[in-house]
């Protein structure tokens, strides 16, 4: 879940609750926790890394959290802080929200609701980099249009302005969503997003319509040995296929709703079960969906929001 390399900063004096913390974040999906015992380790983190959010304690030696969050606010204000102490006081929780604090956990309280705070931050994180990202592409100027929309000849400025559009979200993580009306190209678009989003691994294209909710976990999801009848080896499905790359599903209007809801999963949490199996599996790929929708005759394209009603 800690993608491009972003970090969570949790800074504690306490090392065991420094070692209890790292083992809950990599157990909920983060693997890049940095752990510092002390605010002067903290600072050439923050220099030198780019971090998601920070997990701080209040009551330390030396410097304590309240300096720690007056200097968040005037260096690192873009960086939310987390503050999880033992200290369940409102006064505390009033004075540390005052100066700059993303939210406030106590350590007596449940383990989610701090995973739930990160996860927040997290959001609200990515939200500011696409958008600052949006503003630089959009606003930028530049006319130059890169080599990967060759295959679109164009010279109208709205499908111009589609293409910066593209050049700004594909690097995004966030699933993607394509409208318009057959033959309008969706595929088209689909290979651009790919292209400009720089992942490695390949572009997979697949029509679903008409597929039931069998035939659908199957192509997409894969099976294991023995799944049902005739399944004699494992078969990777094309989720798996376009690890690093980008998986691109057209027409998933005509999914049933039971399958909407396995999409929809693997949207959200980017989690799925492989017929057969009883163990979930997760997928970095960027999923690109093509939707025919009378709304949009003239084609749209959009970040896709966890919802598919």
């Amino acid at each position: 879940m800690s993608d491009k390399g972003d970090v969570i900063l949790v800074l504690d004096d306490d090392v065991s609750v420094l070692k209890r913390t790292e083992r809950l974040l990599r157990f909920e999906g983060w693997d890049n926790v940095v752990l510092c015992d002390r605010a002067e380790l903290a600072w050439p983190v923050l220099k030198e890394r780019r971090v998601m959010a920070m997990v701080l304690d209040l009551l330390m030696p030396g410097t304590d959290g309240y300096k720690v969050l007056e200097t968040m606010r005037s260096d690192y204000p873009e960086v939310p802080v987390i503050v999880a102490t033992a200290l369940d006081d409102l006064n505390a929780v009033v004075t540390c929200m005052r100066a700059g604090a993303f939210d406030y956990v106590p350590k007596s309280a449940e383990s989610t609701r701090l995973v739930a705070s990160i996860r927040h931050a997290s959001l609200i994180t990515g939200l500011r980099d696409d958008n600052r990202l949006l503003r630089d592409t959009l606003l930028g100027g530049n006319d130059t249009l890169p080599s990967h929309f060759a295959a679109i000849v164009t010279r109208n400025r709205k499908m111009h302005a589609i293409f910066r559009y593209i050049d700004a979200i594909a690097g995004s993580d966030k699933p993607i969503l394509i409208t318009g009306e057959s033959g309008t190209g969706k595929e088209l678009f689909a290979s651009a997003i790919h292209a400009a989003s720089g992942r490695k691994g390949p572009l997979i294209c697949v029509n679903i319509a008409g597929l039931d909710d069998t035939m659908f976990s199957d192509t997409l999801f894969g099976h294991r040995k023995g799944a049902f009848t005739g399944a004699d080896t494992d078969r990777p499905g094309l989720i798996e296929q376009a690890a690093g790359g980008t998986l691109f599903m057209d027409e998933i209007g005509d999914l049933s709703m039971q399958s909407q809801v396995k999409l929809l999963r693997l949207i959200e949490g980017r989690l799925y079960y492989p017929l057969g199996s009883d163990l979930t599996k997760s997928s970095d790929a960027l999923i690109e969906s093509g939707i025919f929708l009378d709304d949009f005759p003239r084609g749209e394209i959009d970040l896709l929001q966890p919802s598919l009603a």
